[in-house]
């Protein structure tokens, strides 16, 4: 299924796919053979999940890309002090093919020009230098998650053109910097240069590289955490070569390109990118791999220096109405049909800091949902901070799935997605300020849709209160003769916690809610009725005071059994007492089921 990042990445790559500037890199002569505007785009997440457009399986050859994974394997066999004595880690300003050392130091100034990946190279542990390449290989291999292959056709052609780096290898030597075999050390790097890759593989090696060295596919802890912080701070600063500056400038991410025409980018923590397009500048960067990474850094806000808080966004809870049903009190009927397709609805609480990281996982899993789905409710409370492209993916997905028959809710008091209760109405999407009243509404749209007769009804007349409903018609007739008929304006306060038994009321239209008020001043709703139910049942029969507050949520009118006519009725008509106890015990049940079976969202924190 089509996600929202899908279609940022494919709006991106539609937009910047008419770019034919740039030349293929001719002085390598199979490079020069290759399909000039191949173009693909990966984005690949630190749980695994490649996103991606265009070309992104077609084979091509890692060249200068190669250059950071051999520098982390350098790292891991000599350890940093021995290689920081043979490669310093300072920007060159100078092409990556410039034959020169540092004139204060006497070593390359990187490990991301040639000079510098030479020596990387060379201090790859092995016996012999086919043993070393193929320890390179593997290492490779495991950043990508698959056995890579290596391509004969393009070694031979830059073995055959290769001078100028031989010429670096033999400055290297003669500064011994390599001590070895100049020309042994040269052949291992045109070698690790000459191994295929798909873009899809490169942003799984930077999706790698983002999650702290461990491989998000296969799991397999490829290079230590020390060493990641290491390889992307050079990337940072030195990766994109003499236009690095301008680079994390505008785009922000360490990254890494090279002449065969890819580009990779790493957000540490959040994901891989991966850019394949050969056509390059002027620097030996894939003039559209630029482009489309300076758009997808501005479209989903990925420059690392975009400061988060601690907390990473994520789905804190998600659970559906049946499993944790609202405080409104249901008929029988339509209860059961909850129960039978509650699981059609799906509630989620999101917490931390909503970027675009947050946003993605967030929006695949709700977006991937079953196709049944027809009710969701996304609850931001607990979210920090939402960036506008998390904003932007959250209400193309709400479009998504009102396309699909999905209704949509949000609650949002603080109007953090930059919605206001009248921007979303009807079926397709609400915003709510608090999550019982969401999930009322969500209780409300499968019961529109599936339970079409027995519903609770908007009023009712007093002889037709369910309360009632046990009680022959002469007992009725004398009940309801001593009922008092009394209205309620919204908002006001039918009885208090603290008062005495009022009596028995039974709600004819309207709703309620029973609230109790914390020692801070936090107002709870326990639950709410509606027409056809009863209140103050408990304080009338054992003569005690109400535990809590109950408050008109509307309009109400209810028709009271004052204590006096309770307690004649007692005496006088037994029978009558007993029947009205007995639908009583069956209503207070019910509310009892529903409160235990609504302390699962409490417990999920809400």
């Amino acid at each position: 299924m089509s996600t929202v990042v899908d279609a940022l990445i494919g709006k991106i790559f539609s937009e910047t796919c008419s770019n034919r500037g740039g030349e293929l890199a001719d002085y390598i002569p199979e490079l020069a053979a290759v399909a000039p505007d191949s173009f693909g785009i990966c984005i690949a997440t630190v749980d695994g999940y490649v996103y991606e457009v265009g070309d992104t399986r077609l084979p091509f050859t890692i060249q200068s890309i190669s250059k950071p994974f051999t520098y982390a394997l350098a790292l891991a066999d000599r350890g940093a002090e021995a290689v920081a004595e043979k490669i310093d880690v300072e920007p060159s300003g100078e092409p990556f093919n410039e034959i020169s050392l540092d004139p204060m130091t006497e070593r390359p100034r990187n490990p991301m020009i040639n000079a510098g990946a030479i020596t990387a190279a060379s201090l790859v542990a092995g016996p012999d230098v086919d043993s070393r390449f193929e320890r390179i290989r593997e290492a490779y291999s495991r950043y990508a998650g698959r056995e890579l292959t290596f391509n004969e056709a393009v070694y031979a052609s830059e073995s055959h053109t290769g001078h100028r780096n031989r010429a670096i290898g033999h400055m290297l030597r003669s500064f011994d910097i390599i001590t070895g075999d100049p020309d042994e050390a040269v052949d291992l790097y045109f070698r690790q240069c000459s191994i295929d890759v798909t873009c899809r593989d490169l942003s799984l090696m930077a999706a790698t590289m983002a999650n702290n060295g461990v491989n998000p596919v296969t799991h397999d802890t490829v290079l230590a955490p020390v060493l990641v912080e290491r390889v992307l701070s050079v990337m940072s600063t030195c990766g994109m070569y003499d236009g690095a500056g301008k680079w994390l400038y505008e785009v922000g991410l360490p990254a890494k390109s090279g002449v065969g025409g890819g580009i990779v980018a790493v957000l540490p923590g959040q994901i891989g990118i991966a850019i394949y397009s050969p056509r390059l500048d002027a620097h030996g960067n894939s003039v559209r791999g630029v482009e489309a990474c300076r758009a997808l850094s501005a479209e989903l806000e990925l420059h690392f220096l975009h400061v988060t808080r601690a907390a990473r966004a994520a789905i804190r809870a998600r659970y559906s109405a049946s499993d944790a049903p609202s405080r409104m009190r249901r008929t029988p009927v339509e209860r059961a049909t909850l129960d039978d397709v509650g699981k059609r609805s799906r509630i989620y609480e999101l917490h931390g800091d909503l970027l675009f990281a947050g946003a993605e996982t967030a929006v695949r899993e709700i977006g991937g949902v079953d196709e049944d789905l027809e009710v969701v409710v996304v609850d931001v409370r607990r979210v920090d901070d939402v960036s506008g492209v998390a904003c932007r993916m959250i209400d193309t997905l709400r479009g998504t799935l009102a396309q699909r028959g999905c209704a949509v809710a949000f609650v949002d008091p603080g109007g953090l997605l930059g919605n206001s209760r009248s921007d979303l109405t009807g079926d397709t999407g609400r915003v709510f300020a608090d999550l019982d009243a969401a999930v009322q509404w969500c209780e409300d749209v499968l019961l529109d849709r599936h339970c079409r007769s027995a519903r609770q009804p908007a009023s009712l007349a007093v002889t037709e209160h369910p309360v009632l409903s046990a009680l022959d018609p002469e007992q009725l007739d004398r009940l309801t003769r001593d009922l008092e008929i009394r209205t309620f304006d919204r908002g006001e306060h039918i009885v208090h916690r603290g008062d005495s038994a009022s009596g028995l009321f039974l709600i004819l239209s309207g709703k309620v809610s029973t609230t109790i008020t914390d020692q801070a001043g936090s107002t709870y709703r326990i639950i709410t009725l509606s027409a056809g139910m009863s209140f103050g049942e408990m304080p009338m029969m054992l003569d005690s005071r109400f535990l809590n507050d109950v408050r008109a949520d509307t309009a109400v009118t209810v028709a009271v059994l004052t204590p006096e006519r309770y307690a004649d009725m007692a005496s006088k008509e037994p029978a009558l007492k007993v029947a009205l106890l007995e639908r009583l015990a069956s209503g207070a049940y019910e509310q009892l089921d529903l409160m235990l079976r609504s302390l699962l969202r409490q417990g999920n924190g809400s």
